[in-house]
């Protein structure tokens, strides 16, 4: 097949679909290669690897007039114009934005939503969701490293003792696992909250402590339970408990790191106003969670900013500030894809059994197949 990678064109979006290892790969495999001049520049990734692998160096147009295009975020409407109608898509598609899927189905693409893939063993590989979340749960702990006038770690000296930092993270899926691990790392005291009663176990084997809301009847049991790995919005009187709790959590930590998100939802509001008002001042929130409307509704989108001495990071997209890491993760996941979409003679061939192919196909032929 003739693939493309063309450059970013999201402001901010530093990551790029293919690196050259898994170029090298798609080449290997006889499929012939366009990449976009500086497609990889932003993620350290030159134009000269991309040729040594194989890629031929094109223009936009070029990368985007492709049978198959392999993409990180979702084109804007001047790289669909440039699209042929029945080329193949590949990326993070956003399946939960209906006027989105629509545009692409406009298009005339067959479009692939790479983060609709389900949490299956099976689907572990390719799970782009888990692999960029992971970067963002560690870097969320960097920057509130940057942001907290104090250590970490507690440290002995001839001046006196400096406490440890204390460290609530609410949400315990990849990017609060990883959290987790970074802030113990560097020498935290760590604390951390989920709704599923799984996660206790993995909070306690990174060495964190788990902030334990008991269940009061087997629905709310059930609820946290989740399903397809992912957690569920939880009863009105589970929430009030975990708040109470929550809160005075809060309000004793240095550092609090927010990641609870439910795919297709708004992001659940975990830390109140008045929570912030009443925590140290220096007390540093990253809210992950900001672009779904955050977890708290103080934060703001791309920004930092102070509130009641404490400073709230809402900062977005956090796997690209680790473009060269997380474009290595996600070029793999991307390959893994492949391999269940294209033949062993090279022709894409999609089963139509297969669960995880399924999943993702969010448009084919003009038509959108996926309820958003």
């Amino acid at each position: 097949m003739q693939v493309g990678i063309p450059r970013e064109t999201l402001p901010g979006e530093t990551r790029v679909a293919a690196t050259p290892e898994t170029v090298k790969k798609l080449v290997q495999a006889g499929h012939r290669v366009r990449v976009e001049r500086g497609a990889g520049t932003a993620a350290r990734y030159p134009d000269a690897d991309y040729e040594r692998a194989g890629a031929e160096l094109t223009d936009a147009q070029a990368a985007l007039d492709s049978e198959l295009v392999l993409k990180v975020r979702r084109p804007d409407a001047a790289e669909l114009a440039r699209m042929k109608p029945g080329a193949v898509l590949l990326g993070m598609l956003d399946p939960f934005d209906s006027d989105g899927l629509a545009a692409l189905a406009g298009a005339g693409l067959t479009a692939f939503a790479l983060e609709a893939a389900p949490r299956t063993t099976r689907a572990q590989s390719l799970d782009v969701l888990s692999s960029q979340a992971n970067l963002a749960g560690y870097k969320a702990v960097l920057l509130a490293t940057q942001y907290y006038g104090r250590m970490f770690p507690m440290m002995m000296t001839a001046a006196g003792t400096l406490k440890a930092a204390r460290v609530v993270i609410l949400g315990a899926g990849v990017a609060g696992l990883q959290a987790i691990a970074t802030a113990r790392r560097l020498g935290a005291v760590v604390e951390a909250s989920d709704v599923r009663p799984a996660a206790r176990e993995q909070v306690e084997s990174l060495g964190g402590k788990f902030i334990d809301v008991p269940y009061e009847t087997d629905e709310e049991r059930e609820i946290a339970e989740g399903v397809g790995g992912y957690a569920r919005p939880m009863p009105a009187t589970w929430m009030a408990r975990q708040a109470a709790l929550v809160a005075e959590r809060c309000r004793q930590a240095d550092i609090v790191i927010t990641t609870a998100l439910i795919p297709g939802r708004p992001a659940p509001t975990l830390i109140q106003p008045d929570t912030v008002a009443a925590m140290r001042p220096g007390s540093v929130i990253v809210d992950l969670a900001v672009e779904r409307g955050g977890n708290c509704p103080l934060s703001v989108p791309g920004e930092v900013i102070e509130r009641d001495g404490v400073t709230l990071v809402g900062l977005t997209n956090l796997p690209a500030l680790l473009a060269t890491d997380a474009s290595a993760l996600y070029a793999r996941n991307v390959l893994d894809f492949l391999k269940l979409v294209i033949d062993a003679e090279g022709r894409y061939a999609p089963p139509a059994d297969d669960d995880i192919v399924n999943a993702c196909l969010v448009c084919k032929d003009g038509q959108v197949l996926r309820s958003a």
